[in-house]
């Protein structure tokens, strides 16, 4: 009796599915038709569509150098029924675009240039007929180069370093140092350094080193366009150096006399540096004909001159006694 009730109950459940799965096949097959006739419609409208043809440089002679190339490719929009556009958007039917060198390089300069209504003939000879170009992208194809003419230029730092707090930079060097551009004459002697491309660190308390780009110009080729920078941050110590104070102007005859002779000079400097710091590279003053101008029973003195690997440099005091001597 159960083998019974289970059968009929089998029977009943392949009965089910058996009409379930007939609905769902019947549900594709009309889904699938659907679609089809929606691309049956959709690709027999007119649309418009941008397409990346590649273009290049063709019989480049052997001493010419390129200094700025053509554009990688051309930004074509083109407008036709869409089973029209289906070969150049995903066949071959438009192949890359070979712009002959002589033809276009001007024989007295250093640039070479390629009318669009030139490189629109290229791309109608790989079209069909019904095909329409509304647009070309970019709006001028040019070229920059030159027969060999060269120089080495250094480089420069370009963008915000900053130290964390008790540190400064002490050192930006580049490997390599210089590097040599090719341009036209005129840009040649105009160029005097190459800086790199913006470089923005912040908080920097361990050396860094980076490879970065270095900033391209119009009709110049630079070699390498990379180089390997290196940051040197140094630690920020407060020191404090005596130097003698020198009277200026001083009429013939007469002989000034500060009190103290020295006057302490404090300055910061980074920690790897101040072993070479010394009185020689300070210059203090007292100048007589201010002394004349302003008298007073102190003397101003100030710090004129200071080396170059120090910072916030400043006097202790600056006004001490004097004396002024007959001799």
């Amino acid at each position: 009796m159960e083998n019974k009730i289970l059968k009929n109950i089998m029977k009943v459940r392949n009965s089910l599915l058996a009409f379930a799965n007939k609905k769902f096949l019947i549900f594709l097959f009309f889904l699938f038709l659907s679609t089809i006739f929606w691309l049956s419609i959709a690709l027999n409208e007119i649309v418009e569509k941008e397409i990346s043809v590649p273009i290049r440089l063709a019989n480049v002679p052997q001493n010419a150098v390129i200094t700025t190339p053509l554009p990688d490719s051309v930004r074509v929009t083109l407008r036709d029924k869409g089973f029209a556009l289906l070969p150049y958007l995903y066949g071959d039917k438009l192949r890359s675009i070979a712009v002959n060198f002589s033809t276009y390089a001007n024989k007295n300069g250093y640039i070479g240039q390629v009318p669009t209504a030139d490189i629109q003939k290229c791309i109608l000879q790989s079209l069909y007929a019904s095909t329409q170009i509304t647009s070309i992208k970019p709006d001028k194809f040019e070229f920059y180069y030159n027969y060999g003419l060269s120089k080495k230029v250094s480089i420069r730092l370009k963008g915000t370093i900053r130290t964390a707090s008790g540190y400064y930079l002490s050192q930006v060097r580049f490997n390599p140092e210089r590097v040599t551009i090719y341009a036209s004459k005129h840009l040649l002697d105009s160029i005097t350094h190459i800086y790199t491309k913006p470089l923005h660190i912040t908080n920097m308390v361990d050396t860094i080193q980076q490879t970065v780009e270095l900033q391209t110009i119009k009709g110049v080729k630079i070699v390498p366009n990379t180089v390997k920078l290196t940051l040197y941050p140094d630690i920020l110590t407060e020191e404090a150096i005596e130097v003698p104070i020198t009277a200026v102007n001083m009429p013939q005859g007469k002989v000034l006399r500060t009190f103290p002779s020295r006057v302490k000079v404090l300055y910061s400097v980074g920690a790897s540096r101040y072993r070479t710091v010394s009185a020689n590279g300070f210059r203090v003053e007292v100048d007589y004909n201010e002394m004349q101008k302003n008298p007073s029973d102190k003397c101003t003195i100030v710090l004129k001159t200071f080396p170059s690997n120090i910072s916030n440099a400043r006097l202790e005091t600056n006004q001490v006694d004097y004396l002024i001597e007959q001799q």
